[in-house]
């Protein structure tokens, strides 16, 4: 397994993985390829996982706005670490960059929101989007 910066020509494979995933699933078009670019090149940056030069999963931080855009597994690949991997690059660089406090949405009872409970973040309550929020603080040094 490889995790790597993502890149402007890594976006068609990962909306394609965004695309197919079976929680979290996009109700309509309102997120297109165009939509990552400034995600991974202005107000934040992505990684991707690959394994034998395919891509199975991918991550995008956006520091801007303090928070995990997004973060996804080809549903064929899910349960090997991929999401735990791509998750802990992400807030480890929003630390590195000075951010503090971090946030997300997910739908609830889904795979993700385990994910997030496992990894220390703290649900805050469903947002009126019908997601629920989640928090993690950077840990403060002693």
């Amino acid at each position: 397994m490889i995790c790597r910066v993502a890149t402007r020509q890594d976006i068609t494979q990962m909306h394609q993985i965004r695309m197919a995933v079976k929680e979290n699933m996009l109700t309509s078009t309102a997120i297109t390829q165009a939509h990552y670019i400034p995600e991974i090149e202005q107000t934040g940056k992505g990684w991707v996982v690959e394994v034998d030069d395919e891509i199975l999963g991918f991550g995008i931080a956006n520091k801007q706005t303090r928070s995990i855009w997004a973060l996804f597994v080809d549903p064929n690949h899910e349960g090997k670490g991929f999401g735990k991997a791509l998750l802990n690059q992400m807030v480890n660089w929003l630390w590195q960059e000075g951010v503090t406090t971090i946030q997300l949405g997910t739908d609830p009872n889904t795979r993700a929101e385990q994910l997030y409970l496992k990894a220390g973040w703290q649900c805050k309550g469903l947002q009126s989007d019908g997601e629920l929020l989640f928090e993690l603080n950077h840990p403060k040094k002693i």
